[in-house]
């Protein structure tokens, strides 16, 4: 047996060069290719959008829009949400219908109002059909043919190294330096954030700056009078798509009364009806316009709506005056990106 003593050396050595699970490959050349993957146009339906129609880098990864608008010109019912904050999402989606970011990425690709193709497959035969996606595959998995979890792993990777920039606020509070860095109107609001107006209670503020949001899902108000006394049609409908086996992101972008049902749809639980996540208020100054289904226009009509709610739900009235809201507002562009 002692000839043979070189085997399990050769074995090793094979396992070594054998190609990993889908995505292993180098994460910054997978970034490198996630990036082009996110605002390439050609793998959709139509030819002409991608994830960047709806995840405009230039608008903090939102799009302006009250609701996105996908492949066709198809309206969906949601609006779209900062991607430069996933780090911090525990849940994903505004009613929390996924909670690993590798699927949610390629989850867009086969809705019909988002990407619009019928099956994953019809993704990857595009990606593998370019030149120059075969070649950097290649480089970075050593595979020139990708599979749907070689693409889903390239726009992780680079959603995972976006630049999230710093706000005023975030370096304040870092460097202890909030009086030389805020103005007594913003101090003023931030001391209103987090005691009289309640707003820390669900955007939580932590050591350096955020997340400004407890992952939790809330009642808002928003919505809401669009469904009641119409819940049972809603049920079969969300039941009938179960037994299908349809996607409960294409119901919910497709269905304006489905989805005012939020969390619900995810977790059956009658309180949930009208819950969403909280979202994060990092970019808030940026991201207009608001809520769910973006029928907020302003900020400050934003900060109405949430006082107004929030007391309600609460049982104990939040009551601002005119400059107290200005000085929350205030507040609440310090945790922008200038």
């Amino acid at each position: 047996m002692r000839r043979f003593w070189w085997f399990p050396l050769l074995l090793a050595l094979v396992a070594c060069a054998r190609v990993g699970p889908a995505g292993s490959g180098a994460p910054e050349a997978l970034a490198t290719i996630g990036a082009r993957l996110f605002a390439d146009p050609r793998l959709s339906a139509d030819g002409t959008t991608s994830c960047a129609t709806c995840h405009d880098p230039a608008l903090a990864f939102t799009d302006a829009r009250a609701v996105s608008v996908g492949v066709f010109g198809r309206a969906g019912t949601r609006n779209a949400p900062s991607l430069l904050d996933l780090d911090h999402d525990h849940a994903l989606f505004w009613e929390g219908r996924e909670t690993d970011l590798a699927q949610a990425v390629l989850q867009p690709f086969t809705n019909p109002t988002e990407l619009g193709h019928a099956d994953l497959q019809a993704v990857v035969d595009a990606v593998r059909a370019l030149p120059t996606y075969r070649e950097d595959f290649e480089k970075a998995i050593g595979r020139a043919a990708p599979e749907a979890g070689d693409i889903g792993a390239a726009l992780v990777a680079y959603l995972q190294r976006l630049d999230r920039g710093s706000t005023r606020f975030e370096r304040a509070q870092r460097d202890g330096r909030l009086d030389a860095l805020l103005s007594q109107e913003e101090r003023a609001g931030l001391a209103l954030f987090s005691g009289k107006a309640q707003c820390a209670s669900c955007h939580t503020l932590g050591d350096n700056g955020g997340p400004f949001t407890d992952h939790r899902f809330h009642h808002a108000g928003i919505g809401f009078e669009r469904i009641a006394g119409n819940l049972a049609p809603l049920l079969s409908r969300i039941d009938d798509a179960r037994k299908a086996g349809a996607p409960m992101g294409q119901l919910i972008l497709q269905d304006a009364e489905v989805a005012e049902l939020g969390r619900f749809v995810v977790s059956g639980n009658a309180q949930d009806i009208g819950a969403f996540r909280t979202p994060t208020l990092r970019n808030v100054a940026n991201t207009a316009p608001y809520m769910h289904d973006g029928s907020v226009p302003t900020l400050e009509a934003a900060i109405e709506r949430e006082l107004y709610y929030r007391g309600l739900f609460t049982g104990r009235p939040v009551q601002l005056t005119v400059e107290e809201q200005r000085q929350l507002a205030a507040f609440l562009r310090t945790l922008s990106i200038e």
